[in-house]
């Protein structure tokens, strides 16, 4: 079983990520902010990734800390779980339509973290959660998942809509992306023979 369970506490935030790559999408989420629960709910239902998530954060501030850090908990307990990669689809492409609104996500577990963020919000707050921290969530969690991650909304008005179809585009994706191919599973679906890096900044560090 492809499985990876982190412990990161700070003086910001206290967090336990359990994952399970080959799971049924089973949950249980707390981070003391309503819809980010909500939202990672759906990330593990639409995944098929079983998902154990547990944060202590410094809501009396702000919801900053929370927000972050639970991405890269998520995203740091996605990498461990993949290991070497060996055997990966390695790319996936979801649409997730709701109602009037449309969103598209691609990903690339390269190893190679970025993000590519075209979705708007015309309200400052969904339920109690900022809704600028949405693309921070999904930036921390391309970044400490290693995976080039693209996010658009090619179409849509109901901001709850609008950042529903997102997770929910992205946990397709991922759900594809992190299937084990039949036809190539003894080998890391890359020329180089290796999935890794720190950003794709360096010279020799691209392709694949």
């Amino acid at each position: 079983m492809r499985t990876a369970t982190i412990q990161r506490t700070t003086s910001e935030t206290d967090i336990r990520v359990e994952l399970n790559l080959d799971g049924t999408g089973s949950y249980e989420v707390s981070t003391g902010i309503g819809f980010l629960d909500h939202m990672i709910e759906q990330l593990s239902r639409h995944s098929l990734i079983d998902l154990k998530v547990a944060v202590k954060g410094d809501l009396h501030i702000d919801q900053h800390h929370t927000a972050e850090d639970s991405a890269i908990a998520i995203g740091e307990a996605l990498t461990r779980a993949l290991g070497d990669r060996r055997g990966i689809t390695r790319y996936g492409t979801a649409y997730a339509p709701m109602d009037e609104t449309l969103t598209r996500v691609a990903i690339d577990i390269s190893g190679r973290p970025y993000l590519v963020w075209r979705t708007e919000f015309s309200q400052a707050r969904l339920g109690e959660m900022d809704s600028e921290l949405f693309e921070h969530w999904f930036h921390s969690f391309a970044q400490a998942a290693g995976i080039t991650l693209h996010v658009e909304t090619l179409y849509g008005r109901n901001n709850h809509h609008i950042v529903e179809s997102a997770y929910k585009a992205l946990a397709r994706a991922l759900r594809i992306a992190v299937e084990i191919d039949p036809r190539k599973a003894d080998a890391v679906p890359s020329t180089k023979g290796t999935l890794g890096g720190t950003g794709g900044n360096e010279i020799g560090d691209h392709g694949g």
